[in-house]
């Protein structure tokens, strides 16, 4: 994704980082990596979602990179990374263990945090030797393990067979979306975001989500419709935080109450009223303070874990 397909200004314009790099993962596939902030702090590695890109995480980086080394990349297919035929559960697995290679040190400890797909990527890694290796804590945010399509509450109808079948063709749908107008963005902001969210940060969703490919939106729609991750949850071993958007309707809170009952060391559930599926971009001073309490107790051991149920 060119920068352009971003928004220029404010706090959701991509950071400059200090270097990029190439990661190569298991298969081949090319990986586009970003390092913001000093080499010598601790390290964060963001893991975004579904149809986004490393500007999906520009407020983060730029409070986190004064103090912190955080490491993005673009799934593969997404922004800068190039599409890919592997689009599984396992090749997502097999990217974040490549960024890992690439950005830290053997035995070096970091805060792993996945948004959405992103989060589902940490699920799938969580039994490889390198994931264990290197993260100390993991923050999953506005994720889920499976059911996916049948919990969604996007199509405002019943639960049951006829509310999954149409879920599933809108969000698999191969109809390119077109350009953020005023229509796009009052979409978008109905599935993915909550009631009150700023237009400002509607439009920087909008402008990140409508640069992914509709042939990467589409494969990628395919496998999180089949995902089942269960398993990946139970071996997810580092602390784990989980933070959701209460008015998430993509992934309902019901996803982040089972991962908060399954998972071996979960550190709570915080669940943020009036906040949707987006939940880095409508609650960035939360979601950054969650990773900063993660590294301070778990990287650096500067302080306690600070998390509070419904936050």
């Amino acid at each position: 994704m060119s920068r352009t397909a971003s928004v220029t200004t404010g706090p959701y314009a991509p950071p400059v980082p200090s270097r990029t790099l190439t990661a190569v993962s298991a298969d081949g596939a090319r990986l586009h990596v970003e390092v913001h902030g000093p080499d010598d702090a601790p390290p964060v590695v963001l893991s975004h979602g579904w149809t986004c890109s490393t500007a999906f995480w520009a407020a983060q980086i730029r409070e986190l990179a004064t103090d912190h080394r955080v490491i993005a990349y673009d799934q593969r297919g997404h922004g800068r990374s190039p599409a890919s035929p592997a689009c599984t559960a396992e090749a997502l697995a097999d990217d974040l263990e490549a960024v890992l290679a690439e950005t830290l040190a053997p035995g070096e400890k970091a805060v792993v945090v996945g948004h959405s797909m992103g989060g589902m990527t940490v699920m799938a890694a969580a039994g490889r030797p390198r994931f264990r290796e290197h993260a100390a804590a993991v923050l999953l945010c506005s994720t889920g393990s499976s059911r996916l399509v049948a919990e969604s509450r996007v199509v405002p109808l019943r639960a049951g067979r006829v509310r999954t079948w149409i879920t599933g063709r809108v969000l698999g749908s191969r109809a390119p979306l077109g350009p953020v107008t005023p229509v796009a963005k009052r979409v978008l902001k109905y599935a993915t975001m909550g009631a009150g969210s700023a237009p400002h940060r509607v439009e920087a969703c909008a402008r990140i989500v409508h640069a992914c490919p509709r042939a990467v939106r589409h494969a990628w729609s395919a496998v999180l419709a089949a995902l089942d991750l269960d398993h990946g949850v139970r071996q997810l071993q580092p602390p784990t935080a989980v933070l959701h958007g209460a008015s998430d309707r993509l992934t309902p809170p019901v996803h982040a109450r089972a991962l908060a009952a399954a998972l071996p060391n979960c550190l709570g559930l915080t669940e943020l009223p009036g906040i949707g599926h987006m939940t880095p971009i409508e609650a960035p001073e939360l979601v950054t303070g969650r990773i900063r309490e993660l590294v301070d107790t778990h990287v650096t051991g500067a302080g306690p874990v600070r998390i509070k149920e419904g936050a």
